[in-house]
């Protein structure tokens, strides 16, 4: 069975992960089938609206753990070919079916969609911070959520979907069996809307989005690097082997006192 399915009805297209058995983790076939699902939903003028969703009791886990320690190198395979949802040059409106947990790279691609309907119990985590050397500052930012909730999203807390309902990052709280016929409701009305106006006004709320100075940026590129190494790896051979985590923190023990700092901004 393909690890990515696609089903159209009329003019909309359901994309969904296939990966049950590891609740639809990344690995590089799935992203390389995801990757062009998307290019041929983008080329396809037949079609005008996707519903993003998994199978099972996931929607994505994110990284594949054991096809990075198999590499030996984390973050997963790239597709070989670009992937315009991820890319940002998607311009026909998706929306999430979340069906169960979304995890790390499984929430950056509910992040991703401009609507979303989550089953009731679903589980959200934002997992940066205990995969790299820096957790996951921006999310909250870009939903525009106050700060100790995006400071919660960014130190791995979970979520609940209703929790995520309450707070406005998920727009329909169904229950399980609803999702998809929530998700085809709401993309039924986009296709009621002049074309121009789904695709012009879908573009125009993707640019109004929050988005990191440039500054914070590169103070994020240089503590992505700061710290050792080996804990990248060490965190996905703990997950892997069901064990706690043995984390050495710095190579040098006295670099926690030495953070790097915002830079002025450029003019």
């Amino acid at each position: 069975m393909a690890v990515v399915e696609t089903e159209r009805h009329g003019q909309i297209l359901i994309v969904r992960m296939n990966r049950p058995e590891r609740l639809n983790a990344l690995n590089g076939e799935m992203r390389n089938q995801l990757a062009e699902a998307w290019t041929a939903f983008r080329r396809d003028d037949a079609l005008e609206v996707a519903i993003f969703t998994g199978t099972g009791r996931g929607f994505c886990a994110g990284e594949d753990m054991k096809e990075s320690l198999a590499d030996g190198a984390p973050g997963g395979r790239h597709a070989p070919i670009e992937d315009p949802f991820n890319a940002g040059t998607l311009e026909k409106p998706v929306i999430a079916a979340v069906n169960g947990f979304a995890m790390g790279g499984g929430f950056m691609l509910v992040e991703r969609t401009d609507l979303r309907v989550a089953a009731r119990g679903a589980v959200f985590e934002v997992s940066e911070a205990k995969r790299w050397l820096l957790g996951g500052y921006n999310h909250g930012h870009l939903a525009n959520l106050p700060f100790p909730i995006a400071m919660e999203m960014a130190l791995g807390f979970r979520f609940t979907a209703e929790r995520f309902y309450e707070i406005g990052f998920v727009n329909r709280l169904v229950q399980p069996d609803q999702v998809i016929p929530s998700a085809l409701e709401m993309a039924e009305h986009l296709l009621t809307l002049p074309p121009a106006s789904r695709v012009n006004t879908v573009h125009m709320m993707r640019q109004m989005r929050p988005a990191p100075a440039p500054e914070l940026n590169r103070l994020a590129k240089a503590l992505h690097e700061y710290g050792a190494k080996s804990d990248l790896m060490e965190s996905r051979a703990a997950f892997a082997e069901k064990r706690p985590p043995r984390f050495k923190g710095w190579d040098d023990p006295q670099d926690r006192y030495r953070l790097p700092k915002v830079d002025a901004p450029q003019r």
